[in-house]
């Protein structure tokens, strides 16, 4: 056997084996976006893949386990929202852009909010990393703003802390509406009128 047939018979049974994890976290995405963490079973999961809930158990042995897997999925899909803009773009062009990118992903977006509204709820696993995403995601947002009322681009008045809180609440409210009526909503409009209430251009206008 020369060497590249030993290493294809090496990475066979591993490419398998990562094929059939990301085969079950997709289902498992589509049950718990569907039914929630709570409702949507191992069983569930296993029955959309088509194996059995035991030979599931050996890729992902616990529920949290496969839940964390989805949430991490998820954001290696649509980002975890505190990328920086490029440096051709400004924050309101990133911020409509990435709204834009996310409306292409309508079931990774349900998912979100499924799982975030689920989270509130008493010792639910998904609480913590909800929790870590809002305080990422609002540091990110408070930087930003900072940023801009170092160079002259925040209108007076505005506190970065309760600008960036506001910009999650409205981005997730938004979002969710769009799911509920996506020709009724326009996310990325919405999130640009917000953002150019608080912001001034160069000029000072």
């Amino acid at each position: 056997m020369s060497m590249n047939e030993a290493g294809a018979a090496r990475r066979g049974p591993y490419a398998k084996s990562a094929e059939r994890r990301r085969s079950i976290v997709a289902a498992a995405h589509t049950v718990f976006a569907a039914q929630g963490y709570r409702s949507g079973s191992l069983q569930d999961v296993a029955d959309l893949v088509g194996m059995s809930q035991t030979s599931l158990l050996h890729y992902f042995p616990k529920k949290q386990d496969l839940l964390f897997a989805v949430l991490n999925w998820r954001d290696s899909i649509t980002g975890d929202g505190t990328t920086p803009p490029d440096l051709d773009e400004t924050f309101i062009d990133a911020v409509v852009r990435q709204a834009a990118y996310n409306e292409e992903y309508p079931g990774v977006m349900e998912l979100y909010t499924v799982l975030c509204a689920e989270s509130l709820t008493a010792a639910h696993p998904g609480r913590d990393f909800f929790v870590t995403r809002f305080h990422n995601l609002r540091r990110a947002y408070v930087e930003v703003f900072e940023g801009m009322e170092r160079d002259g681009l925040l209108r007076p008045g505005v506190d970065s802390s309760r600008a960036a809180a506001s910009l999650v609440a409205l981005w997730d409210g938004i979002q969710t509406q769009w799911l509920l009526e996506p020709d009724a909503i326009d996310t990325a409009a919405c999130l640009r009128d917000y953002l150019q209430l608080l912001t001034r251009d160069a000029s000072g206008a």
